[in-house]
């Protein structure tokens, strides 16, 4: 890995990609459809069997039944009061699911690291604060996805297995066809957010071996760098990742989310309203019907001036008074610093806001009477 690149110090995506010396740049570049992300350290599954769709149909708040080969969906997992626990977003091939989760759901607080670590193992202690990796702090305390899974198969014909030699990857779609690219396992998903597809790809180390994600670092040999920077791509970093979704409003489960999430304070994020029964699911039609979710999500326009980001979790004010969560937080090319939050849904939407110190401006996502998204996902600019 070239000199440049700067490393995850710590948190979920700790030992990844950070940069490779000009992070706005990389977010241009994804926004263009040029770009590549590793997104390593994901929980990756299969499940096989012939009940796997009917199953997490009942398991899940997404609609599995009926998936053919190619298809895809998202889905978020729920404890019994509707409480959000895991995300999943799932492939099928014709033979067995394919899903992809996060490294794991944190409830605790966070705060920023002092720290960035190059791949030469310095730290940088030094100049203002531009963006700062997810840094969650104290006990997870959660199950992971897999075993998760594994404790409600009860009588179902299904196998969960994990996949640790599989890695998603964000490519842009100007880069999709290009020979070079890591060989995919599984369809191509049109990803959450950005004019790109996720692909489960299987990597390898130098020497031709598997690689597991528990390494969690970057596998994307120089060759391929320089090849897509021939291509006019780049290979990019979690913090264009983290910027564009913080930017397209895309919620991240147990970053932006704590232990009392709903999914309707998400806007019904991974969520089919009019599917039948599943873990729950009264709480989700309830708050639905009634309207008026407890909380909702934001888009935090943050005051640049004072040079730093808030950490995730920091508690946010308004006159004073506490009204709400930070989740994550980055420096965007064109929007400047911003976050995502939930705030609780007295607050008026054009209330100005206070988070870790820093004056913030509010924009709506959720509705906060009825909990449907206003903006599910905003389009990027175009460039």
């Amino acid at each position: 890995m070239s000199g440049s690149a700067v490393l995850v110090g710590q948190g979920p995506d700790a030992g990844l990609l950070w940069h490779r010396g000009d992070p706005f740049a990389e977010q241009k570049a994804f926004e263009q459809g040029l770009a590549v992300v590793e997104l390593g350290g994901r929980e990756v599954l299969t499940v096989a069997g012939a009940d796997r769709l009917e199953w997490l149909n009942s398991l899940s708040s997404g609609r599995f039944l009926g998936l053919g080969a190619g298809d895809s969906v998202q889905a978020l997992l729920l404890g019994p009061t509707g409480h959000v626990q895991h995300w999943v977003l799932a492939v099928e091939d014709g033979e067995q699911l394919w899903l992809a989760g996060e490294p794991g759901h944190t409830t605790a607080n966070a705060e920023m690291p002092g720290s960035r670590t190059s791949t030469a193992g310095s730290t940088d202690h030094g100049g203002p604060v531009t963006s700062t990796p997810l840094t969650p702090q104290g006990d997870t305390g959660n199950v992971r996805l897999g075993d998760y899974l594994n404790s409600m198969r009860f009588r179902m014909k299904v196998e969960v297995l994990p996949r640790p030699d599989v890695v998603p990857m964000w490519i842009g779609e100007k880069l999709r066809g290009e020979a070079g690219l890591p060989e995919a396992v599984a369809p191509d998903v049109a990803a959450p957010f950005g004019p790109g597809m996720l692909r489960l790809c299987k990597l390898s180390a130098p020497g031709g071996e598997a690689v597991g994600t528990s390494a969690n670092t970057p596998r994307m040999s120089e060759a391929v760098v320089s090849d897509l920077a021939e291509k006019g791509g780049r290979g990019a970093g979690m913090w264009a990742w983290e910027a564009e979704r913080s930017a397209a409003g895309v919620p991240r489960i147990g970053v932006d989310t704590d232990e009392r999430t709903l999914p309707n304070e998400l806007g019904l994020y991974a969520t089919e309203l009019g599917k039948g029964c599943y873990t729950g699911q009264e709480t989700v039609a309830r708050v639905h019907n009634l309207g008026r979710p407890p909380r909702r999500l934001v888009r935090l326009l943050l005051d640049g001036s004072m040079n730093r980001l808030p950490g995730i979790g920091a508690p946010i004010q308004r006159a004073g008074k506490a009204c709400g969560r930070a989740g994550a937080s980055a420096m965007h090319h064109e929007e400047g610093p911003l976050a995502l939050a939930l705030v609780n849904r007295a607050v008026p939407v054009d209330a100005e806001l206070v988070v870790d110190g820093i004056a913030a401006a509010q924009e709506v996502i959720v509705d906060p009477d009825i909990g449907l998204h206003l903006t599910p996902g905003r389009e990027l600019r175009p460039h």
